[in-house]
């Protein structure tokens, strides 16, 4: 039990203290963001912190599971607002780019429109043990005594390569860490919380995150993007063909087996004050974002899109029979779109080369993007200084 206590308390901490290193001993804080190496995604200018936590009220929590020499993952937690969303719920939209996945609450969401727990992210053969850990901490709270259905959202990615994932590692108080430590502001990205043992591209993939301000003439709604990156494609930033001139992509050796299969979630948060019906095309314009960055969803994987609103004028809270719900006409849509698409495409991007290389079961080494010969690629083709 003393062990244990000590191993959660460390999990809490940056990654730069997690003994995580990357190429030539780096740590995941010293590993550099799309802006970090002059990088610029599309037209609008990112939040202040480039983050889904950019959009009011939303916070995110993350849980680093590292246990020994073969576990490696953890637990993301995506909170819409700080508040009871049980009973103040936000409106939500699932869009399935391809569903090879096990995301838990997807039919209730669908059917109603909304969401009523946070959302967790976490390895395949834990999606389970985080619903029912996040089960029982909604249930123990003030207020919640004769509640007798909950729809808890849990996505998850399949980070087996590295994690000895079938002993299904992730515990209740991995899950009430992740949520009890949500906050706003600066997001860990890279191998943290369910992105610890996750690939992408042929490298290391993990948590990446990005936003968009639209400007005052269209809105200035904010729109953010969190990624769970686990999949195989063609990598690519800003159009430049970085995975072919590195070598390393789906494809390569031109057999099915090297497809370079995978999954990835992708959590969209806003606080333009939209219906479930909007939320969902804005989530499919994210995979837009996603296919930018050289992913083409292979047969395997699991890609999966969910978007909520935070305004409070779409907040569903029950009190009225017949409540007056503000909705954003369908013609001022299209700049969220075109910010989904960007913070999207930056925040697979982010979630590539703030991983740090990871070695795990068995052995197995997922390596860290270098950067090196990432900034010349991108020099090379005019996209950064």
């Amino acid at each position: 039990m003393r062990s244990f206590l000590f191993l959660s308390i460390v999990f809490l901490l940056p990654a730069s203290l997690l003994g995580q290193t990357g190429e030539a001993g780096m740590t995941g804080d010293d590993r550099l963001s799309a802006r970090d190496l002059g990088l610029e995604i599309g037209i609008f200018a990112p939040g202040e912190n480039n983050a889904i936590t950019d959009v009011d009220g939303v916070q995110v929590g993350q849980t680093t599971v590292w246990e020994r020499d073969n576990v490696r993952t953890g637990v993301t937690a995506i909170l819409p607002h700080d508040g009871d969303l049980f009973r103040n719920r936000v409106p939500a939209a699932i869009h399935v780019g391809n569903g090879f996945g096990k995301l838990a609450g997807i039919t209730q969401v669908q059917e109603l429109g909304e969401l009523e727990t946070p959302i967790l992210l976490t390895c395949t053969l834990c999606v389970w043990q985080a619903a029912n850990a996040m089960v029982d901490w909604l249930l123990a709270k003030p207020g919640m005594e004769d509640v007798r259905s909950i729809n808890p959202v849990v996505g998850e990615t399949n980070d087996g390569a590295l994690n000895d994932i079938r002993s299904r590692p992730i515990t209740p108080d991995h899950v009430v860490e992740a949520l009890e430590s949500a906050s706003s502001g600066p997001v860990a990205q890279g191998s943290v919380g369910a992105g610890t043992g996750t690939r992408a591209f042929g490298w290391k993939g993990g948590i990446g995150t990005s936003s968009r301000v639209l400007p005052e003439s269209l809105g200035g709604y904010k729109v953010g993007v969190l990624v769970q990156s686990n999949f195989g494609g063609l990598l690519m930033m800003d159009g430049v063909r970085v995975g072919e001139a590195l070598g390393r992509y789906s494809f390569q050796s031109q057999v099915e087996a090297d497809e370079g299969e995978g999954s990835i979630m992708i959590v969209v948060a806003t606080d333009a004050p939209l219906s479930d019906r909007n939320l969902e095309r804005l989530a499919a314009r994210a995979i837009m974002g996603l296919a930018r960055t050289g992913s083409f969803a292979g047969n395997g994987s699991g890609d999966y899109v969910i978007a909520f609103s935070t305004a409070d004028g779409v907040r569903r809270t029950g009190d009225a029979p017949i409540p007056s719900v503000e909705d954003l006409p369908n013609a001022a849509t299209s700049g969220l779109f075109q910010g989904v698409v960007e913070a999207t495409e930056e925040a697979v991007i982010n979630s590539v080369l703030k991983a740090t290389t990871v070695q795990g079961d068995g052995g197995t080494t997922a390596d860290a993007v270098p950067l090196e010969d990432v900034k010349r690629l991108l020099k090379e083709a005019g996209r950064i200084p």
